[in-house]
This record gives structure tokens, sequence and C-alpha cells, in this order.
């Protein structure tokens, strides 16, 4: 068989493939793997989310003259949102796969399979760090593009004023700044609960924390003997009502000119609080791809297909990510400086 006719194969199709990158392993950062953004499967790439004495949910579309879901007399607003497209191109050469060509051999499936895999392995890492970062732009409430302009500001979004709290680390009672915060979020939950209060700081913010000696002080013995002057304790310690934990999530943006800046995703000497353990106050709205295959069907995280190039000298791979991820309460979410 031609090595050309193996990408007519229905493992190369767009279900397959789709489902192959799915299956690679997660390299998502901190946010990702604390779950927060419980994934919801869109159909199209435009939504909208409506609030009703700020209980919020989400809206299906509905033919027109149907009666409009919720009860009479609520207090209601609509508010329009779209997802954002991240696609990734590249491409599979003949020179890539000579010398596992094998006339009517088994092998020579599974050969280019894996060269497939390998790009695809590729485009989910870089997919994932996106998705990471669109994350932690919806926890501080601006949700950023790659070159930094703004997607979504979910403060203005949602006609709320962000809380910014300055934490006097140095002052007689530093944990005031820490109670303020907490007693923000509870009365802005809006009928949601949560499990706890979690702080991402950047390295400055989580120093400075450090070298606090109320903080100190209140953790010489923390947790059955682990010491904060001693153990390495940046993933996290609880204390005034609050697990600090220092983030460093960053990554790289190509520039045109061949150089590459750097996307802090929690600016310098500063922290991001927000709720854990909640059900509906964050979201990842995932639509569909551009696909003919996928017009109209539920939304998956990630995408991936594959189609002949020029001549036949190449196979182009593309993989893509349809989200936007939101906090539907963004009056919880809080910046905390130090």
């Amino acid at each position: 068989m031609a090595t050309i006719d193996i990408f007519q194969n229905s493992i190369f199709t767009t279900r397959e493939m789709s489902e192959a990158i799915q299956d690679l392993p997660n390299m998502y950062g901190r946010i990702g793997e604390m779950g927060l953004f419980e994934d919801k499967a869109i159909r199209s790439p435009q939504f909208q989310i409506e609030s009703q004495n700020g209980v919020l949910q989400l809206v299906n579309s509905q033919p027109r003259g149907v009666p409009q879901q919720g009860l009479p007399g609520r207090k209601r607003k609509m508010r329009d949102f779209s997802t954002r497209h991240f696609p990734l191109r590249g491409q599979i050469t003949a020179d890539d796969i000579i010398g596992i060509r094998a006339y009517r051999s088994e092998s020579e499936l599974m050969q280019v399979a894996d060269k497939v895999n390998e790009k695809l392995a590729d485009f989910r890492a870089s997919l994932d760090i996106t998705r990471e970062y669109l994350r932690a732009g919806a926890l501080r409430g601006q949700v950023l593009d790659a070159d930094g302009t703004v997607i979504v500001d979910l403060f203005s979004a949602f006609g709320v004023t962000q809380k910014t709290v300055a934490f006097q680390l140095g002052s007689a009672d530093p944990g005031a700044g820490a109670r303020e915060a907490l007693n923000h979020i509870q009365r802005n939950l809006k009928g949601d609960i949560m499990s706890g209060v979690h702080a991402l700081c950047s390295e400055g913010f989580f120093n400075a924390l450090m070298q606090n000696d109320d903080f100190k002080e209140a953790y010489k013995f923390y947790m059955a003997g682990v010491q904060p002057l001693r153990e390495d304790v940046r993933t996290g310690i609880f204390w005034q009502g609050i697990t600090w934990e220092q983030y460093l999530g960053e990554a790289d943006v190509p520039q045109e000119d061949g150089s590459t800046v750097t996307r802090k995703f929690v600016p310098d000497d500063e922290c991001v609080i927000f709720p854990v353990g909640t059900r509906q106050t964050f979201r990842m709205f995932n639509a569909p791809a551009d696909y003919m295959e996928t017009v109209n069907t539920p939304g998956q995280p990630f995408y991936a297909n594959q189609e002949l190039g020029e001549m036949n000298k190449f196979i182009a791979i593309e993989a893509q990510t349809n989200p936007l991820p939101l906090s539907m309460r963004p009056a919880v979410l809080i910046r905390g400086t130090a």
C-alpha cells in the first residue's frame, strides 16, 4: 500500500484524531490541576449568560415565539459572550516517513501514526499552556490574548468593580487583609457554596508573606512538625483562613522579529484570591471546531484534523481549541498587593 494512502485510514479522521489528542497526558499548569473550571460543551461559538437576581445560568437558544425560561417578575439581564479560536498547524513531509515505507506491511500504518502522534503531542502541550493562561486571566477578571489584548473584561461585562486588598504584612495586624478578603468573597457568592479560599501568589508576594513575623510565629510547628523556616511550603500553607500558594505560571510568546515576550500569569508582587469548591462560579465553555463534520455538535476541549498537501508532498496536521473561561461571579475575584 502506498504511504499516502495510509492517511485515508479511519484512524486519521477528525473524530479519531480529536479523541487521540484528548487522550494525551495533560500538560496544563496548577489552575488546570485544581479543577476549578468545569468544562461546558456548547454547540456554537456564541452563547449567552442570563442573570436573575444575582443567580447566573447558561441559556439555550430557542425558536422564536417559544415562552422564555425563568419565573416571571424576576430581574433578568442577558450577556453575550463568544469563545475564541486557537489553532496550530504543522506538517509531515515525505522525508519524515522515508525508511518506514513497507509494501503491504501493517507496521507502516503504526509507524506513520506514531509520527502523527508526536506532532499532536507538541500541539497539545502548547494548547494546554494556552488554556492555563486563559484560566489565569479569568481568575484575575480579564481574559487576555497572547499579545496582551483583552478578550473579555469580566468586571465590565457583569457590571462589578474589582476588589483590591492591600496586605500590610508589616503592620501590627497582618491578618486584617485576609479577613477583609474572606468577608468580601462570602458576601458575593450569591447563593453558591465554597469549601475554602485559595491565593495564587507571585514570587515577590510569597516572599513578603514568608518574611512576616506573625506568619512565621504561627507556623513554627505547622502540621505536626512541618516548619516553614526549614520546609518547602511554596505548594500551599493555610494561614488566616486562606491557603497561600506560590504560582510561577508563565509562557513565552514568539514575536514577528524572532524575539520572545514572557507573559506572567500573576503580576509581580501580587496575588489572586478566589473561592474553591464552588458549584456554579467557574466554567470553561468549549465550542466545536470549524470543520463541517463538527458543526452544531457539543464542543470538545481539543480537536485535530489532517489534509493532503500540494502535489502529495506533505500532510498538513492541525490541532485547535475553542474555549472561553468565565468566572460567573467576578465579584469574588480579589487582587492582593503586598
